[in-house]
């Protein structure tokens, strides 16, 4: 494939990626979520468990083709763009956990989240993709997800691969403070921590591999290839899983691998698809979605936000409920059901979501970031 063509089918993946992001993360009520849109409880990996990494993922075969033009090597340039980009994704996100600005306490902020840990792993797997060689990137991605097992088994406790035993919870509360940290677990432990982000790292890594792949092989051996490999990732996860647990939560090492095996076989069908047999109207809905991914990831966290924390309503009782409750209430759950209305719930704001991006992208209007 040449260097200058655009992978279509990449920014597909990357759209249905950010798409079934936000629908699971805007059920109408959390208290009614059909299984396979929550996360496992703990060690396990439902579908809602790929999204995060399948979205790294994406970002590293994406640097790729993007650093093409610094010809894969660190320099002046390069470097200023990846801290620009990498502060600028850390510090939206850290606007997004403050939004909107009524109700902020820095005694107990969040600073980590789903844009802070995609800065970091953008940036820091950048620096080390356009600074080694592709044979010591594999090394690398090893040696990152051989220590952090490593880390995790003689760091933690009695139970280091439990919520209460692994050893990030301490780190990121060394560093961060545990006032500062996610709560919903019920203790103070952030999923999207400072510790368990090194495994994102390579995940990082692992797609910018993943991109080579794609970029140097012809088209009649790439998918084969690329089946190959990600069966191979499965695979090697699976029996990872049996010493170091396939869990989101942490970020395990044998998570990192069965997740980027995957990406690898459904990313394969799609090249497969859009770019080889050209089946390509199923996927225009997608490739909207993954020309302003980031955009609209953070319209849907700001619109949330905004209904939750700004708009109040009563009910027929008196009582106040948000305007996220109200509208679930009365739009969906009304005549839905408790289970179907949450389901419409989020893909009536996915369609909304993806009438805006639509217009931005028939206007050629693409918002980087």
């Amino acid at each position: 494939m040449k260097k200058t063509e655009r992978l279509m089918a990449l920014d597909a993946f990357r759209g249905l990626t950010i798409a079934a992001m936000i629908t699971v993360n805007t059920p109408g009520s959390w208290g009614h979520v059909y299984a396979p849109l929550l996360h496992s409880k703990w060690h396990g990996c439902t579908p809602t468990d790929l999204v995060f990494p399948f979205f790294l993922f994406a970002v590293g075969v994406a640097m790729w083709f993007a650093f093409g033009k610094f010809d894969h090597k660190l320099s002046p340039e390069a470097g200023k763009k990846i801290l620009k980009r990498t502060v600028i994704i850390f510090g939206i996100g850290l606007l997004l956990n403050a939004f909107p600005f009524v109700q902020i306490k820095l005694e107990d902020f969040r600073i980590m989240g789903v844009l802070q840990r995609i800065a970091l792993a953008y940036g820091i797997g950048s620096l080390l993709c356009l600074s080694l060689s592709k044979i010591r990137l594999v090394y690398a991605s090893a040696v990152i997800l051989l220590a952090y097992w490593g880390l995790v088994f003689f760091l933690g406790g009695d139970d280091p691969y439990s919520l209460e035993g692994n050893p990030t919870m301490a780190f990121d509360a060394m560093i961060l403070g545990a006032s500062h940290m996610y709560k919903g677990f019920g203790v103070t432990f952030d999923p999207e921590g400072l510790f368990s982000t090194l495994p994102a790292i390579a995940t990082v890594i692992l797609g910018y591999l993943s991109g080579f792949l794609i970029a140097s092989t012809e088209r009649k051996k790439l998918v084969l290839k690329l089946l190959m490999f990600g069966s191979l990732g499965v695979i090697v996860g699976l029996i990872w899983n049996l010493g170091f647990p396939i869990n989101k939560p942490i970020w395990s090492s044998s998570y990192v691998v069965y997740t980027a095996g995957l990406a690898l076989l459904v990313l394969a069908v799609m090249i497969y698809l859009i770019d080889i047999l050209e089946y390509k109207k199923w996927a225009h809905p997608f490739l909207v979605f993954g020309m302003n991914p980031l955009f609209i990831y953070v319209l849907s966290g700001v619109w949330v936000r905004v209904i939750i924390y700004l708009v109040h309503f009563s009910d027929q009782a008196g009582n106040s409920m948000t305007g996220y409750a109200w509208l679930y209430k009365n739009a969906f759950a009304s005549w839905a059901g408790d289970m179907n209305g949450s389901l419409f719930f989020a893909l009536a704001h996915i369609m909304v979501y993806w009438l805006i991006v639509l217009f931005l992208y028939r206007r050629k209007i693409f918002i980087k970031i």
